[in-house]
């Protein structure tokens, strides 16, 4: 009705209909996680400044290469592997296997929980969640800090190399 104020739910399910008319995208949701993200690192930032932390001023090439294979095999970690799976309970539903080592689940609910559940299974949406997280523990204690990067990134670097094994394995295998 013209004159009567809407609601901020009201404007997000109209702004949500106008966006995606055919399809269900989460806005309000996307827009929690967002808020999350950017509350959790303005946190971090201040409470290490409080703390006399300091973000990392420069990192080294070798670090920086580290930083992003660990933020690559974390994100990964958390979105793919069985192990972590109840995590992603509450936000997915198990379908079966999509990689060795790795499961394929399927996002459910609406809203918050949908859009949480895109997060959880999403590597590509992870890593700067991860990256974020190795750079504040970084600040907070370098060397533990790079124990993890070097532990994360041996495991990604084992993970290429389990299946380079397997493909020479097939190639080469008896019988061909």
């Amino acid at each position: 009705m013209p004159g009567m104020s809407r609601t901020p739910r009201e404007v997000l399910r109209d702004h949500e209909h106008r966006y995606a008319p055919e399809n269900d995208r989460p806005l309000g949701g996307y827009l929690a996680v967002l808020s999350s993200f950017g509350s959790g690192v303005l946190g971090a930032a201040l409470a290490a400044r409080r703390a006399g932390r300091r973000a990392p001023q420069d990192l080294s090439n070798r670090e920086l290469v580290l930083l992003t294979l660990a933020t690559h095999k974390l994100a990964r970690m958390v979105a793919k592997d069985a192990v972590a799976s109840p995590l992603r309970a509450p936000f997915t539903r198990y379908e079966g296997t999509s990689a060795p080592a790795e499961v394929a689940e399927e996002v459910r609910g609406t809203g918050l929980r949908h859009a949480v559940g895109e997060l959880l299974t999403c590597p590509f949406c992870l890593a700067p969640w991860a990256a974020s997280a190795l750079l504040i523990l970084r600040a907070a204690s370098p060397p533990t800090a790079r124990t993890c990067y070097s532990a994360l990134a041996a495991v990604a670097g084992s993970d290429f190399l389990q299946f380079a094994y397997a493909a020479a394995q097939e190639r080469h295998s008896p019988g061909d």
